[in-house]
């Protein structure tokens, strides 16, 4: 990897190779310039960047601490550590953008932040920040989702945030994504669309990447401190693939670094029972940009499956796709038994109880811990399984 790689990647124009880009109607294509000219402009801002360390040290409490799991890695062998994202504030690593996003929003003058929510994380995150900056808030979610993540709805609506009810199609997260879009384009003068991902049109892909970041800057200096080393591997999920690229950022150019991305591969490798974008997709063009997508024989994004709300969308983001392409990182799946398993074990054995999108990157490292069992893995804990525990329980029932 190139060591100007964060300046190389996206181009001017947004692409990571050739995936990315903004396919947008014409309406919105000054309302992105203005929206990119702007990052520009704040990101580089000593006044930006001062509040922005302010609110993530006396905010969202960061930094997050790196864990080792010493009963799990007794068990099931390897060294495996936590990037604790559970223990930001709200639960997740989603914070670290939307208040990013809400810094911008409020530099534009906008006066309401839209966007879309799977699990419901990335929408109690944009009503936290919207809060925090007195700015209206809509959250779209399918109904789908908004029975499984009931306590992440009830959090929206505690903090002022209007939750829609999306209830075409699947009802989950890719229809969530169509509903705020459309929602968006009836005024992009005074609100802003907030994506909650690393996809969509440029600018945000690489607006969500930098300031998810933070994760991996945080992680790998931890890292280092704590065993004067770097892991032998590091892991995360991947569903549009926020966390993931936060924490692989800070390890792209460390060659002797495995990287691994976790997709959700559900209850069968047919379409429609899994959202294994990589795995199984095609390059395509989905919600205005160009990444690995899942189709159907019309070309158009098939059904998609995952027991994690927030994992189950039929693309990803671009610069993921490329980093397939280069084979930097190593995309894989786990199903849905391997991650309900992991959830009891990392509560079990660690008193750690996470997200179900988590459990997918947990799930993987106890595999890599058996299969080299003598190496060092540190895993992405993106958020916290609160919003889940009535859903897996009443699904799957407890372990005996």
């Amino acid at each position: 990897m190139s060591h100007n790689y964060f300046k190389t990647y996206p181009s001017k124009e947004g692409f990571f190779n050739e995936y990315g880009g903004a396919f947008i109607p014409p309406v919105l294509e000054s309302e992105m310039k203005k929206i990119t000219d702007a990052y520009f402009t704040i990101s580089k801002s000593h006044d930006f960047i001062n509040e922005l360390r302010s609110i993530r040290k006396h905010y969202q409490g960061r930094p997050t601490p790196v864990y080792y799991c010493n009963r799990l890695s007794q068990k099931y062998g390897g060294r495996i550590y936590l990037k604790r994202e559970d223990l930001n504030h709200t639960g997740a690593h989603k914070l670290n953008h939307c208040m990013g996003e809400a810094l911008l929003a409020k530099y534009l003058g906008k006066k309401k932040l839209i966007a879309e929510t799977g699990a419901g994380q990335h929408g109690v995150a944009l009503a936290t920040a919207a809060a925090y900056f007195g700015l209206e808030c809509e959250i779209h979610m399918g109904e789908v989702d908004i029975s499984k993540e009931h306590p992440n709805v009830v959090r929206m609506k505690i903090l002022g945030a209007t939750v829609v009810p999306v209830t075409h199609g699947l009802k989950t997260l890719k229809e969530a994504v169509d509903s705020a879009f459309e929602a968006y384009l009836k005024d992009p003068i005074n609100s802003i669309y907030c994506i909650g991902s690393v996809v969509g049109p440029h600018p945000f892909p690489m607006m969500v990447r930098d300031f998810q970041r933070v994760v991996g800057i945080e992680a790998r200096e931890q890292y280092l401190e704590m065993t004067g080393e770097l892991p032998d591997s590091v892991v995360a999920c991947v569903g549009g693939g926020s966390n993931a690229m936060g924490l692989f950022s800070a390890f792209l150019d460390d060659e002797e670094v495995s990287i691994y991305g976790v997709e959700p591969g559900g209850r069968s490798m047919n379409l429609g029972d899994h959202a294994a974008t990589m795995t199984f997709g095609t390059p395509g063009i989905i919600h205005g940009f160009k990444c690995y997508t899942l189709q159907d024989e019309k070309g158009e994004p098939s059904p998609v499956y995952s027991v994690a709300s927030g994992l189950d969308y039929p693309g990803v983001g671009p610069e993921h796709s490329m980093l397939k392409d280069i084979k930097r990182v190593t995309y894989d799946v786990i199903n849905d038994k391997e991650c309900i398993e992991a959830f009891y074990e990392l509560s079990r054995l660690e008193g750690i109880i996470p997200a179900l999108e988590s459990s997918h990157a947990v799930a993987y490292a106890l595999k890599l811990a058996q299969q080299y069992p003598q190496s060092s893995i540190l895993v992405n804990l993106s958020g916290r399984g609160d919003k889940d525990i009535d859903f897996v329980v009443d699904t799957f029932g407890l372990p005996k």
